[in-house]
């Protein structure tokens, strides 16, 4: 017999302003330990010298991370022109320098490439893997990857400031699987002066942003109390940009059961991903089919 987990049946997001220098990993777990959570997890990565939004989703809610994980996301990031380094990042080696500097037209002429449907090679030192290892394992060993291009839809890239001849400001809107590392390595060869990403911060994911985030300090501050359950986000904040059915009682309980359930809908569309209600609380997510919903997930929140 398994080992029951420890904890609470709480479900919800806690919206974290993740501090530099600390792992998504070892944020997951503060707030799993702050709010006594028997289950944790968090919809996208952020490297750990990166900071900004980072939700946590706790209970029931981690079922709903994917469709948080798909969602577009906003950076702004200061990138340091005319080094390129093997992390292409601030933490790694210079690997390369370059004297030229261009222009403000040539930068922005230059991020138009860079919008829409694009192709982007994950840096060397990612977590993408080679035969079943991490790249970033092999790349600390010395060794050099060729690693296949990746999709990724890239809504807006602006140029925020320059504040001096080195360094860029930038703001990208992306959906997922992007590298910001990436982009400024790329953006700097096609300039013709190699950069990397000197500091990264997420500034909303999906529904959830910066402005409603708790920094670490007021979530240790607060740990085990009802003012840090006051912070938790309704676990349906995340479907808020998915179509809501509403589920008849004889249909929770189908639903709830994981078998299609009758729900009441307006302007569903047969086969359209919607999630179900029952007494304004979510219970399923599934796909519409002729006044039933058929469940992908089911959930079941505490009450």
């Amino acid at each position: 017999m398994g080992r029951r987990r420890k904890g609470r049946d709480i479900s919800g997001w806690l919206i974290v302003d993740k501090p530099a220098g600390l792992t998504s990993t070892a944020v997951v777990n503060k707030v799993r330990w702050a709010l006594d959570a028997k289950k944790a997890g968090h919809a996208g990565t952020l490297d750990p010298d990166a900071t900004g939004v980072l939700a946590v989703a706790l209970g029931e809610a981690t079922k709903t991370v994917p469709y948080v994980t798909d969602a577009l996301k906003a950076y702004e990031f200061e990138i340091r022109l005319g080094q390129a380094t093997n992390t292409d990042d601030a933490e790694g080696e210079v690997i390369a320098h370059s004297d030229l500097r261009p222009t403000e037209d040539e930068i922005k002429e230059a991020l138009s490439a860079f919008i829409g449907d694009i192709e982007q090679v994950p840096p060397q030192f990612s977590a993408v893997k080679v035969d079943g290892e991490r790249a970033y394992k092999r790349a600390r060993d010395g060794e050099e990857m060729t690693l296949a291009a990746r999709p990724l839809y890239v809504e807006s890239l602006l140029l925020i400031d320059c504040p001096d001849a080195d360094h860029v400001l930038l703001e990208m809107v992306c959906g997922k699987g992007g590298y910001v590392r990436s982009i400024a390595r790329d953006l700097g060869a096609a300039l013709g002066c190699l950069a990397h990403v000197r500091s990264l911060r997420r500034v909303w994911s999906g529904p959830f942003d910066a402005e409603n985030a708790a920094d670490l300090e007021t979530i240790e501050s607060l740990a085990r109390t009802p003012e840090l359950d006051a912070h938790v986000q309704p676990l349906e904040t995340a479907l808020d940009d998915m179509p809501e059915v509403k589920a008849t009682a004889e249909g929770a309980v189908r639903l709830r059961n994981g078998n299609p359930g009758m729900v009441m809908a307006s302007g569903i569309e047969y086969g359209e991903t919607c999630w179900a209600s029952f007494e304004n609380r979510a219970i399923a997510i599934g796909r519409y089919k002729s006044g039933e919903l058929h469940p992908v997930r089911v959930i079941n929140a505490p009450d």
